[in-house]
């Protein structure tokens, strides 16, 4: 496991934590929102990234969201193998209502958080 996955992992464990919670209320928007959050968190880490888009995907089969199933399969087909050679949209969402190729704004709060990983790796 990579550092920056060390550092970054409390952050996107907390917002997995926080989907689980929404899913548990029945809150699917709020649910994927987080998961969305996961993902911008923890895209540049290949295990995370993955996992996050399974997540995605599991999310889609509850949901009976075909298009996002679909979607997810190809997406951890793409953090599978291009994570590592740094080929991430950053602040990318991951849902298949952006185009996997874009890169999107990162919040204040989300770049700060991805910030200190990526400073405090040597640490």
């Amino acid at each position: 496991m990579s550092n920056f996955t060390k550092k970054i992992s409390p952050y996107v464990e907390q917002e997995l934590s926080l989907a689980y919670q929404a899913r548990k209320n029945g809150l699917i928007d709020i649910e994927f929102s987080h998961l969305e959050n996961a993902h911008v968190l923890g895209q540049e880490s290949t295990y995370l990234h993955v996992k996050v888009h399974g997540l995605m995907l599991l999310w889609g089969w509850r949901n009976q969201q075909i298009k996002e199933v679909l979607g997810q399969a190809l997406r951890i087909l793409g953090a599978a193998t291009k994570t590592a050679i740094g080929l991430v949209p950053e602040g990318n969402t991951g849902g298949v209502n952006i185009s996997p190729f874009k890169v999107l704004p990162i919040n204040a709060k989300h770049q700060a958080i991805i910030s200190k990983a990526k400073h405090s790796v040597g640490e």
